[in-house]
């Protein structure tokens, strides 16, 4: 019970520094064209956030079933998850770097599940989970993002030019609140339900190997003998991302809305419209999507559009750099980490 307790720990606070270290996603651009102050924006993110939390567990159940042989998993091994993706989260955060939490997360749950199968790799369902759910997308998620931010950005400007830049920023001004909720709205709907699927299968785990066999009778609603994601797990995961969304992430909000490249209140809409799109389509589907790929690469197309040489393109490398290591760095933490506990 200790040791689901310090799972479940563990659990919040990773949902709560991926609420702040995600922020970004959702609110730099409308901060950096200046449609809200930053309280305001953060505050609306924060809500829709919520909203979006709530919103099935289709990405929860992917994450729980589907990326690791589900025998070889403890609370240990899902306690080691979670510090090898903590880590890297605050590292890429100090830094600066708007680095993938939800690869994270699974990078961390693939290193600990190979530690605790003994080094087999074969514990790690590839052809059916990793492969299509997270490898791929990773490839192609921020492709459609730079494609389709450019695409709709082109498609404005071209229906756009007889129109006054007075007219257009107003206007404009007040679309980016939709789209700005949007966006926030689909971050909940597949970053918040990752760690849901952490917990499902932190309680699917202490069921199976016996350890919540001698509960008292006011904690029988732990005992989970086929995965699923309780209620009370939705409730706690998406009420800890908005509550770490309220905290902010200023180091990363700066980088997506300032150093990579100048946004006007047009150019925030096309970029958030077209990440909210991609986000929502692969939440729908389970698939546990990077959101800070896609609303990355969806502000690259857009700056692109509006001027090649104005992307920042020493800034992109950067965090194209950080999306390739998060994967390998954050499941080396967690295999070492599990490890280190086999010693004692």
């Amino acid at each position: 019970m200790t040791l689901f307790l310090m799972v479940v720990f563990a659990a919040i606070a990773f949902e709560y520094i991926n609420g702040f270290h995600d922020a970004a996603n959702a609110i730099a651009t409308v901060i950096s064209t200046k449609v809200l102050t930053p309280r305001q924006a953060i505050a609306m993110a924060a809500f829709f956030n919520l909203t979006g939390a709530l919103m099935g567990t289709a990405v929860a159940t992917t994450i729980g079933q589907g990326m690791v042989d589900l025998k070889v998993v403890t609370m240990r091994t899902v306690l080691c998850a979670l510090f090898g993706a903590i880590v890297w989260n605050l590292l890429t955060w100090v830094l600066g770097l708007p680095s993938s939490s939800s690869h994270a997360l699974i990078g961390g749950l693939c290193g600990a599940a190979i530690a605790s199968a003994g080094g087999d790799f074969s514990v790690l369902k590839w052809q059916t989970g990793l492969w299509p759910k997270v490898v791929l997308p990773m490839i192609t998620s921020p492709v459609a993002g730079f494609i389709l931010g450019g695409l709709l950005m082109f498609i404005l400007l071209f229906a756009l030019q007889a129109l006054t830049p007075l007219f257009v920023h107003q206007v404009f001004g007040k679309l980016q609140l939709v789209s700005a909720a949007w966006m926030a709205h689909s971050h909940g709907t597949n970053d918040a339900q990752k760690t849901m699927g952490i917990i499902a299968l932190a309680l699917f785990a202490g069921t199976s190997n016996g350890a919540f066999a001698n509960l008292p009778p006011f904690l029988h609603f732990l005992r989970t003998p086929v995965f699923e994601v309780p209620s009370w797990v939705v409730i706690l995961c998406a009420t800890t991302m908005a509550a770490g969304t309220a905290g902010g992430g200023w180091r990363i909000i700066r980088t997506l809305g300032h150093k990579m490249v100048k946004l006007q209140p047009v150019h925030g809409f096309a970029a958030e419209t077209s990440a909210a799109v991609i986000i929502q389509v692969a939440s729908n589907y389970g698939i546990p999507l990077s959101t800070t790929h896609v609303i990355s690469t969806s502000i690259m197309g857009v700056g692109a559009v509006k001027r090649f040489s104005g992307v920042k393109w020493t800034v992109v490398r950067r965090i194209v750099w950080a999306w390739v290591f998060t994967l390998p760095v954050s499941a080396l933490l967690s295999y070492g980490m599990a490890e280190i506990w086999a010693l004692f």
